[in-house]
């Protein structure tokens, strides 16, 4: 392969063990633009900012897409969206309709999802008498209700265009595999694992694997 001119280059602020992170980096494999970005591993803890994030991303928080003239993009989604359009757009992320309605609600759900399992690892990680029963139980529960509606929503992803929903929905059950392997998510919830089975199978989902290193 052809070594990319530096001016087209991004770096983005990432980390192996991030899903949100992941979430960008499949995307970029399925919209071909992965070897237009160099990674950056960027280690980011919720009570130590990282000073060497800070000036590009002042939230310390990944990833953070930093472009080949400086401009700095935030947040998952919008890195997402910005790699879409660079592609040329509507790839990953439908221009208008119900449909692109539906993928945005379907990535708010996973990242949302993400969210709580995040604070829930947080929370259980604590020292027992710390911990707060009501909102170990709360998380729980969300998490139940999440994954029961995906269940029920399984069919409809699996014969829908492959986007930004679908991404977000794998990147959070294989967080779920990596963080929560206790929970058990897939019993109960056969239409759901073998839609996970079918993501995990793509090679942009293959080359973007959770690793904990």
């Amino acid at each position: 392969m052809a070594e990319v001119p530096p001016e087209i280059r991004m770096r983005l602020h990432w980390s192996p063990r991030s899903p949100f992170a992941r979430k960008v980096m499949l995307a970029a494999h399925e919209l071909g633009l992965a070897d237009r970005i160099e990674r950056v591993r960027t280690v980011v803890r919720m009570t130590r900012p990282n000073p060497e994030l800070l000036p590009d991303n002042p939230l310390s928080k990944i990833p953070t897409l930093v472009l080949a003239d400086g401009t700095v993009l935030t947040d998952s989604v919008v890195i997402c969206e910005y790699l879409d359009a660079l592609a040329g757009g509507g790839i990953l992320f439908p221009a208008s309709g119900p449909e692109r309605w539906t993928a945005l609600a379907r990535h708010a759900l996973a990242n949302g999802l993400l969210d709580i399992l995040i604070l829930w690892r947080n929370e259980r990680d604590k020292p027992e008498d710390k911990r707060l029963p009501e909102l170990l139980d709360s998380f729980a529960l969300k998490t139940r209700t999440a994954l029961d509606r995906l269940e029920r929503e399984a069919p409809d992803l699996a014969a829908t265009r492959f986007g930004i929903g679908h991404i977000a929905l794998g990147c959070c059950l294989s967080y779920l595999d990596f963080r929560f392997p206790d929970l058990g998510w897939r019993e109960g919830r056969p239409a759901l694992a073998v839609w996970h089975e079918g993501f995990l199978a793509r090679p942009s989902a293959q080359a973007t694997e959770i690793v904990d290193e």
